[in-house]
């Protein structure tokens, strides 16, 4: 009960964070052609912000990152509605290629149709003839679900410009997707479903994200998810999961709003730079409801490290039950330990800390957010927020 109750409680937040999106979706047709493959058309489907919803209409003051996002095997654009209304009016162009629609597509060609598109997406930022001239970001992303996903991992290959890959029940490829994931280094995150009977996790994600060599990779498994639940109603997936079990625990808004919880922050902490953004996934990561998950890093600003001279640190578990640890990538000597609530009134400090690990008692202060800083020879770390609840 107390899962269904953290589940539908995501669900309204994530309902209200679109509710108060900043932009109004914007759409437009588009074909691309590659000359590198014998002129090849690329037909898409553009989403993008905008002041005033509708078709060709002109886009939002500002330049925003590009998503490129691959559909699922005889799967076509119009069922990830549900994807660019989240993202779309948080500040992300999405771009959807409708090619290799068949029963026999080339997931080659696939993947090459999503990396070609980042690149032609970024010379139209820079065309003066472009609707999107001077809105396009210098950042990006390779997307997509289940063969779609597959194939943006085999996109990460022909584009080192690419600043990250999100995947959504990723499905190996033909070419191996999991051999192209030992090439990958960039930041990367795996999303699966638990439920998934059509491309198992064992059997396909957990083999890509295994193999990746990101210097900072997430996995995530939705509990009780499906397949076809990542997508709006689409008639083929749907049957197609049909015949197969498990079957989903969990309803479509449910995982939906899991996924996009998690998803919207990873991309705004790596596209947009948006440190607060790291910290609320970590805080999503930690807090455990509704999911499963593996990682090899936490999401930290480096550049706010540099600036202020002193590393890292991350704070376990989150949210906390009585003693918490913080622990520091640099060896500390004579520093001191801030702890604020949600208001800003400092509510605990700790002093002559010295080593890489410390641990503190905060059974003393009531459940609710906090934000935790270090400080060394009067520099400071980064902020933390962490919740204490019993």
């Amino acid at each position: 009960m107390i899962k269904r109750i953290s589940l539908l409680l995501l669900h309204f937040c994530f309902l209200l964070n679109v509710s108060a999106q900043t932009y109004q979706v914007g759409h437009l047709q588009q074909t691309f052609v590659d000359p590198s493959r014998a002129n090849r058309n690329i037909t898409t489907e553009i989403y993008y912000p905008a002041n005033t919803a509708g078709d060709n209409v002109p886009i939002a003051n500002g330049q925003f990152p590009v998503l490129v996002f691959g559909h699922g095997f005889v799967m076509v654009w119009s069922s990830y509605d549900v994807v660019w209304n989240a993202l779309v009016p948080q500040g992300y162009i999405m771009v959807f290629p409708t090619t290799e629609t068949s029963l026999s597509p080339s997931h080659t060609d696939f993947g090459k149709d999503i990396a070609f598109l980042i690149g032609a997406m970024k010379t139209e930022g820079n065309t003066s003839s472009s609707d999107f001239f001077g809105a396009v970001a210098p950042t990006s992303a390779v997307m997509g679900h289940s063969m779609g996903g597959g194939s943006a991992f085999l996109a990460m290959q022909y584009d080192s410009s690419i600043t990250a890959l999100a995947t959504l029940a990723a499905a190996v490829t033909n070419p191996s997707s999991v051999t192209a994931a030992a090439g990958i280094t960039k930041p990367s995150i795996v999303i699966a479903a638990e439920n998934d009977c059509v491309a198992p996790p064992a059997q396909h994600q957990q083999l890509m994200y295994d193999a990746l060599i990101s210097t900072c990779k997430s996995f995530v498994s939705v509990t009780g998810g499906s397949h076809c639940q990542f997508a709006d109603n689409d008639f083929l997936c749907q049957f197609g999961e049909a015949t197969c079990s498990p079957q989903p625990t969990i309803t479509a808004q449910a995982q939906q709003a899991t996924t996009f919880s998690l998803l919207l922050p990873w991309l705004n902490f790596y596209l947009k730079n948006d440190c607060a953004s790291g910290d609320e996934f970590q805080n999503l990561i930690s807090a455990g409801n509704g999911i499963t998950s593996a990682q090899n890093c936490s999401l930290i600003c480096t550049g706010v490290e540099e600036k202020i001279g002193l590393t890292s640190f991350s704070i376990f578990p989150n949210p906390v039950e009585g003693i918490a640890t913080v622990f520091s990538k640099q060896f500390l000597s004579d520093a001191e330990l801030f702890i604020y609530d949600a208001a800003g009134k400092k509510v605990k400090v700790l002093k002559n800390i010295s080593g890489y690990e410390m641990k503190f008692d905060i059974s003393d202060l009531c459940d609710g957010f906090y934000f935790i800083t270090l400080s060394q020879k009067e520099k400071l770390a980064s902020m933390h927020k962490f919740i204490i609840a019993e």
